[in-house]
Formats: structure tokens, sequence, C-alpha cells
């Protein structure tokens, strides 16, 4: 896999890698390095500077396996590295699973979920009691829109 990230319209992934790697203070050889000590072993091949750097200018595309490991490396999903954007959360879901659910660096735990759920819960309630309904701002700001809201069933 390789060619230019900008003739195929994918320009979002070496945003993301550098953002990722200037976020966690790493030099290019700092993280080819890192990323040689991991152990995986669904790849081998070492990294080097120079590759990782023409992966952020978008000069070569990476392997799966290598963005698969980048991911895994930063804590992030192979979605969010390669720029796909999140359409929908369902946060009943997300509250009530297992998953790690962090607010910045806060990490909640399953009591605060609950809690946060109900303050939610809440929220939206009481919007819809009030008869508030949100629309999209001229700027692009979304406000909250709860015609497919329903008190008895919290799903979208």
């Amino acid at each position: 896999m390789s060619g230019s990230y900008r003739k195929r319209g994918i320009a979002m992934f070496p945003e993301r890698m550098r953002a990722l790697r200037r976020g966690c203070g790493l030099t290019l050889g700092q993280l080819a390095d890192a990323l040689n000590e991991m152990d995986v072993s669904y790849n081998q091949k070492k990294n080097t500077r120079s590759q990782l750097s023409k992966w952020e200018c978008g000069v070569n595309t990476p392997t799966y396996l290598d963005i698969r490991q980048l991911a895994e490396f930063f804590d992030v999903s192979t979605d969010y590295l390669c720029g796909r954007a999140i359409k929908k959360v369902d946060l009943v879901e997300t509250l009530a699973s297992s998953a790690d659910v962090c607010f910045g660096v806060q990490k909640l735990d399953t009591k605060e979920k609950g809690e946060l759920y109900e303050l939610i819960k809440g929220f939206l309630k009481g919007r819809k009691e009030r008869g508030l309904r949100g629309t999209v701002e001229e700027n692009g700001d979304m406000q909250l829109n709860l015609e497919n809201f329903d008190e008895e069933d919290d799903r979208c």
C-alpha cells in the first residue's frame, strides 16, 4: 500500500499521526524506537525515522498493520487515526457498557457513569417539559433537538 495521501484524498492520517506524536513529546526517531520495542505478533517489520517521516508528510502510505500498531501505541482507534468522523454515539449504550469512559483525562467509574446518565436524562426531560427544541445556528453550532426523544425509551 503506497502512494500519496493527497492524491487519494486521505489527508487526515498524517495530521493525526503528527498531532499524537507531538502530543506525547516524541521525535520521529523516538516513536520509531518505541514501535520497534512493542511486543506485537502481527507486525514484525522494523520502523525507521525516515519511514515515519514519509507517513507524516503524506509521501507514503502505511500498511493496515502499521496503522493498527500506531493506534495501539497511541491508544486510539484505527478509525480515528485514519480520520473517520464519529457520526453517532449512543450514550445510553456507552454509559451502560464496561468500556472505559473518560472526560478529558479523568476516567469515570461505574457509579460516576450512572450519575452522568441520570444527569443527562434529567436535563433532556426538563428541556422537553419546557418545550425547548434545538436548532443548528448559522455559525454551525449544533443545539439539542429532542424531536426523537421519548422518555419511555431513552434511545435515539
